[in-house]
């Protein structure tokens, strides 16, 4: 069982933009399913800011039970600009989610210390026109329902804890189940009082 399966992620993307001492830095957050997503949208906005000075980013994201991260630089002092872009996301514990912040340099240099907080001020604001949503960690299960227990398999249902995907009526009636990660034990257990058989595809 994962010792945690309830994380938040943000609903859709967002763009905001900040001048600071002459320099622009937009920053555009993306929900992403998987690193490669994030790749995927980062080299789409690295081609739509060609020009660009420098193309920093973050990346936090679920792999199977684990949080992944990735940072960069880009060319910016060490420390400066990746680090500070995850640590805004960190704060707002959010997972599966990117951000991309695209400097243009206006003429006048920040300093290490200035170049730190423009990258997390530029991710804190994206992030405040985002809109937050759940993400539950289940495992999905395919349980066996014979015409004589689907009132019983019925009442197993619980959403958002245990949610029915699909019903396949047949020889074989099957009920396809996604069953949040702290209640999976509790289900299994109630499967097998009530001679329910289950797979987990």
């Amino acid at each position: 069982m994962a010792e945690r399966d309830e994380f938040r992620t943000i609903s859709g993307r967002a763009t905001a933009s900040l001048k600071i001492q002459r320099s622009e830095f937009v920053a555009i957050a993306v929900p992403v399913e998987s690193r490669e997503d994030f790749d995927a949208a980062l080299d789409a906005i690295s081609r739509k800011h060609h020009d660009a000075t420098h193309l920093c980013w973050a990346w936090r994201g679920l792999t199977g039970n684990a949080i992944e991260e990735r940072s960069s630089d880009a060319g910016e002092p060490s420390g400066t600009a990746g680090k500070p872009i995850l640590q805004s996301i960190e704060s707002a514990d959010l997972v599966n989610v990117g951000i991309v912040v695209v400097r243009y340099y206006g003429g006048i240099k920040l300093g290490t210390g200035g170049l730190a907080r423009a990258y997390r001020d530029a991710a804190r604001e994206v992030l405040k026109g985002t809109t937050a949503r759940t993400i539950l960690l289940c495992t999905r299960m395919e349980v066996i329902v014979p015409f004589d227990r689907l009132n019983i398999a019925y009442r197993l249902l619980a959403p958002p804890d245990v949610v029915l995907v699909e019903e396949r009526y047949g020889d074989g009636n099957v009920f396809v189940i996604d069953v949040r990660e702290s209640h999976r034990e509790r289900i299994e257990k109630e499967l097998e009082e009530k001679r329910l058989a289950y797979a987990v595809p």
